[in-house]
C-alpha cells in the first residue's frame, strides 16, 4: 500500500510502500525496509525511498509500570506525550525530553535524543533498561547492558538500522510537580553566555540559551539563558495544552527571512527583563514551545526547513560558535530559532550518539536553494575543523566524509545493521562513502607506481573490514 512518509524538514520518501508493523513478515519483503515512527527527524534518517516503510505508529500501548522504581515498559510506537500523560499524575516524568512531545519511544532510542538537562541526566539512551528487537536474520531478541549488550549499544543511536524495536523498558525520574520554576537571565553579548553557562548547569536541572543570530557589534550573540527546575509543589497534570493555532498552508515565500525576522528577534530579546527574572510555567511551554503552533514547519516555505546542529569541544566553544554565527551572517541568512546548550560529561551507551562534552549550537533556515546548501557546507567545515561533530538526524545533505569524521565508530554500526534495513541517510553517507573509497582504490591500483604507493595503501586502509551495504 503506497503512502506518503515525510520528515519534519520537508523531505519525503519517494515511491515507498507502507507495511504495518502488526503484519510485518521479513521473509515476504522484496525491497529494503526501514522502521518509521512519527517522522519528526528533520533530515532523511527516518526515510527510505523505493523501499518498505514499516509503520509502527499504532503499536503504542503501555505494557507495564513499576510505581516504586519508575520502570515503564511500552511498545515502541508510543509518543513521549502519552508517557507523560500516564506517568506524571503518579509523580514520574521522562528523564530526557527533546523539543517536541511528538517523538515516539522507538525514535527516541534510535536517535539517542538529548534535552535541556544533558549535564545532569545524559542522553535518552542512558535511561534505557531493556528492549525487544526483531531482526530479519535472528528473529526477536532481548537486548540490555547484560544480554546481547553489543547489539543493545548499536541500537541506541542506531538510526533504526539494527532491527525493529518492538518494545522498550525505560527508567523515569521522580518529580514533585510537572510545573517548571523558570529562571531567565538576559545577557548582552555572546561572551556573557560562556561566563554564565557552567555555573547555571551546577544550579539547575535544565538550561538552554536562545541567541539573537542577527545582532551585531557590541550586541553580537546576545540572548536569554533559560534555566529551570521542577517546582517543589504544584500540578502533576501530564496533558499538554491544546495548540494555540495551526499554520493552515505553506506560504510561497517564507516569512522567516529579512526585516520580519530582525524585528522578531528584537522584540523577543526585549521580552525578557534586563538581568534575572523568575516565574512558574507549565511543562509544555518550557519543553515544547513550538508544539503550541500546529504545523509550524510550514512557515519555512515550499522547500522546507534546513537545520544545522553541531557539537563543539569545550575548548573550541566560544570561538567556534562565533565563527558559525559569523558564517550565517556572511551568507546573509538569519536563523529563526538559534539555540545554544552545554553538554555534560555523561557518556552514552550508544555507538554513534551525537552528544559529547562541549557546546551544541542549533541554527535553522528556510531552504533557499544553492545558497543555503553552500552555507550548510561551510558550517560543516567550521565544525569539523574545530574538532566537533554534526547531528545526523537534523540534516539531509552532509557529505559522507563529514559524517565519518563526526562518528568514527560508524563501521561498527554498519556491522550490526540488519541486512534487510536501509535508509536514505545511510545510503547517502555510508553507501556513497564506501563507493567513493572503492573508486579511490581502483584508481590507485590502475596507476600504481612508486610515487603513488602511499596513496594506494591509504585508500586500502579505509576499506579494512568494510563492504558495500546491500542496496
Amino acid at each position: 500500500m503506497s503512502e506518503t512518509f515525510t520528515a519534519w524538514g520537508g523531505e519525503a520518501a519517494k515511491n515507498a510502500v507502507a507495511v504495518p508493523l502488526e503484519t510485518l513478515d521479513f521473509s515476504r519483503l522484496t525491497t529494503p525496509a526501514l522502521p518509521y515512527g512519527d517522522g519528526r527527524s528533520y533530515g532523511d534518517s527516518c526515510l527510505l525511498s523505493g523501499g518498505a516503510m514499516i509503520d509502527g505508529r499504532h503499536r503504542n500501548r503501555i505494557l507495564a509500570f513499576d510505581g516504586e522504581t519508575g520502570h515503564l515498559t511500552a511498545e515502541a510506537g508510543i509518543r513521549l506525550s502519552d508517557i507523560i500523560t500516564f506517568a506524571a499524575p503518579l509523580g514520574w516524568f521522562p528523564a530526557v525530553l527533546p523539543g517536541t512531545r511528538f517523538v515516539t519511544l522507538g525514535g527516541a532510542i534510535a536517535n539517542d535524543i538529548h534535552g535541556k538537562n544533558h549535564h545532569r541526566r545524559g542522553s535518552f539512551g542512558c535511561h534505557v533498561e531493556r528492549l525487544v528487537l526483531e531482526r530479519s536474520d535472528r528473529g526477536r531478541l532481548v537486548c540490555s547492558p547484560r544480554e546481547n549488550a553489543d547489539l543493545f549499544a548499536a541500537t541506541i543511536s542506531g538510526f533504526g538500522l539494527t532491527g525493529v524495536i518492538r518494545e522498550a523498558t525505560i527508567r523515569l525520574m521522580r518529580v514533585p510537580s510537572t510545573q517548571i520554576r523558570e529562571v531567565t537571565t538576559r545577557f548582552d553579548r555572546l561572551e556573557d553566555y560562556f561566563e554564565l553557562a557552567a555555573e547555571t548547569d551546577k544550579r539547575h536541572e535544565y538550561a538552554v540559551a536562545w541567541i539573537d543570530s542577527l545582532a551585531t557589534g557590541k550586541s553580537f550573540g546576545r540572548g536569554h539563558l533559560i534555566a529551570g527546575d521542577h517546582a517543589k509543589s504544584g500540578e502533576r497534570a501530564g496533558s499538554a495544552r491544546p495548540a494555540l493555532a495551526t499554520v493552515p498552508l505553506t506560504p510561497p515565500v517564507s516569512p522567516l527571512i529579512g526585516p520580519g525576522l530582525k524585528a522578531f528577534n528584537e522584540l523577543y530579546y526585549r521580552k525578557a527583563k534586563p538581568g534575572r527574572s523568575e516565574r512558574t510555567v507549565p511543562f509544555d511551554g518550557f519543553f515544547f514551545p513550538l508544539d503550541r503552533i500546529g504545523r509550524w514547519n510550514r512557515l519555512y516555505g515550499p522547500r522546507g526547513l534546513c537545520q544545522h546542529q553541531c557539537v563543539l569541544p569545550e575548548e573550541a566553544g566560544a570561538d567556534g560558535v562565533r565563527a558559525l554565527l559569523d558564517a550565517a551572517r556572511t551568507y546573509k541568512q538569519g536563523s529563526f530559532l538559534t539555540v545554544l546548550k552545554r553538554f555534560g560529561a555523561a557518556s552514552s551507551p550508544g555507538l554513534t550518539s551525537f552528544p559529547r562534552p562541549g557546546y551544541t549550537l542549533t541554527l535553522d533556515f528556510p531552504h533557499r536553494g544553492e545558497k543555503t546548501l553552500k552555507l550548510l557546507a561551510e558550517l560543516d567545515r567550521i565544525t569539523i575543523e574545530a574538532g566537533g561533530a554534526i547531528n545526523p538526524y537534523k540534516h539531509a545533505r552532509a557529505a559522507p566524509e563529514t559524517f565519518a569524521m563526526s562518528f568514527p565508530r560508524w563501521r561498527e554500526l554498519e556491522a550490526f545493521r540488519d541486512p534487510a534495513l536501509l535508509s536514505n541517510f545511510w545510503r547517502r553517507t555510508v553507501v556513497m562513502g564506501l563507493a567513493e573509497d572503492l573508486a579511490m582504490v581502483s584508481k590507485a591500483q590502475k596507476y600504481n607506481s612508486s610515487q603513488n604507493r602511499a596513496f594506494t595503501l591509504k585508500a586500502n586502509a579505509t576499506l579494512v573490514n568494510s563492504e558495500i551495504p546491500a542496496l
